[in-house]
């Protein structure tokens, strides 16, 4: 399987490249990111793009792909809703479009959050745009669309950029919260099921990545 990632330089986008690449399934991994990272291996190149809204320049570098891992994002922490829409919303689907216009029969997991707001009409501002973002996501012409909302995920120990708050809470969150708590090769076992397989919800809650990785944890 030949895959797609973007946020490799964040840390959940970085804790899911690492997972990836200790995935037998997965032969080939394009990171596209805003800034270089550092991480070198045999099955990974990297594409840098200073704007995620207009890939027009690297259309040949983005066909015959069978999957991508959307991680790329920010926290609303501290942003007024027309900046996060932007970044969440807009980018994300000028992304997407462009990716679905050369690779229609590609899978497109778009990572999203516990709490996400489909009706899109709630008061949390990051729940209303990220569930917006989901909906729109669906009616492009992708092969499927999934959106994963996975809960804590136990930073792993290769990588290099985790916040001071999850090392501490890898400590005593996965013993209090085990149902809401999940590994990155819990989650990328799961989505690699999918893209053989697919899935009958195209929302994957922690329950689903679980119930998916137990067929396939490596």
């Amino acid at each position: 399987m030949k895959l797609i990632l973007t946020g490799a330089t964040g840390m959940i986008g970085e804790g899911m490249l690492l997972a990836a690449l200790d995935h037998p399934d997965i032969t080939r991994i394009l990171m596209i990111n805003r800034r270089a990272s550092p991480l070198k291996h045999a099955r990974l190149s990297e594409l840098i793009v200073k704007d995620f809204t207009n890939l027009a320049a690297y259309s040949d570098q983005l066909t015959g792909y069978d999957g991508c891992l959307y991680c790329a994002g920010i926290s609303s922490l501290g942003m007024d809703e027309k900046q996060y829409n932007h970044i969440t919303f807009y980018t994300t689907i000028m992304f997407a479009k462009k990716l679905a216009s050369l690779n229609p029969e590609l899978v497109f997991f778009y990572l999203s959050g516990v709490y996400a707001d489909s009706s899109e009409n709630g008061k949390i501002m990051w729940a209303r745009i990220k569930g917006k973002t989901e909906n729109a996501l669906n009616k492009l012409n992708f092969k499927a669309v999934y959106s994963f909302r996975p809960g804590f995920i136990i930073p792993m120990k290769a990588q290099r950029n985790v916040r001071l708050i999850y090392k501490a809470l890898k400590l005593i969150y996965p013993q209090v919260f085990p149902n809401r708590t999940l590994t990155y090769h819990e989650i990328v076992a799961g989505l690699v099921r999918i893209l053989a397989n697919g899935y009958n919800k195209s929302i994957l809650e922690i329950k689903d990545l679980k119930l998916l990785a137990r067929h396939t944890v490596i």
